[in-house]
């Protein structure tokens, strides 16, 4: 069933009606995957590998977040000093590329300058099917890089061309975004937490 699939009068019946669709997608995520979500990244900090992430629209603005949690958050009273950057928030460099080459060339553009093998590139796409991150995850897929692909909806191109796949049931983005704007920090918060003295956890803000 899509939502909403019908009209609204009452905003508070609306609100009440999306959170039970926040529930049910926030239930769908697969939680062996996301252990293995949370493995690669902990990982790739540990050896000081570089972890890429990218995304479209609202996707664009969790990639960006991603970089304050993961990077400021995850070190945070543990020995991590995790090295993240975003490839949607170089904004003179994505309209250089988008303008002189192609929109789809944007974050690939990035990689091919910035990445080694070894390094971990996450993408956020509601769809999974945005142009330039399926040629992200193509490029890092041939060039030894883990991939991590947070989708919804169908799953799209990037659920073939990821190492782990950590998808959401629904079909309306508000939704989908939401939940991929938790398991972000879920990630951060669960590596920090692993990686913190057990005595400081209760005393600490998350």
């Amino acid at each position: 069933m899509t939502f909403p699939d019908d009209k609204f009068a009452d905003i508070g019946a609306f609100a009440d009606a999306y959170f039970r669709a926040s529930q049910a997608a926030q239930a769908s995520v697969d939680r062996v995957a996301l252990a293995r979500a949370g493995a690669l990244l902990a990982g790739a900090y540990a050896a000081r590998k570089c972890v890429f992430v990218c995304g479209n629209g609202g996707s664009a603005a969790i990639s960006n977040h991603l970089v304050c949690d993961h990077l400021k958050g995850a070190q945070t009273d543990t020995d991590l000093h995790p090295r993240v950057v975003s490839l949607s928030s170089t904004i003179e460099t994505i309209t250089a590329v988008a303008n002189d080459i192609s929109y789809d060339e944007i974050f690939v553009y990035q990689l091919r300058t910035l990445a080694d093998p070894g390094d971990v590139l996450v993408t956020i796409s509601s769809s999974g099917d945005s142009e330039n991150v399926v040629r992200a995850c193509d490029w890092a897929r041939d060039n030894d890089l883990a991939v991590i692909a947070m989708t919804g909806f169908a799953g799209g191109r990037t659920q073939a061309l990821c190492d782990v796949n950590l998808h959401v049931t629904g079909d309306n983005y508000g939704v989908v975004e939401d939940t991929h704007q938790a398991l972000m920090h879920i990630l951060a918060q669960f590596i920090r937490q692993d990686r913190m003295p057990a005595d400081l956890i209760r005393g600490r803000k998350f």
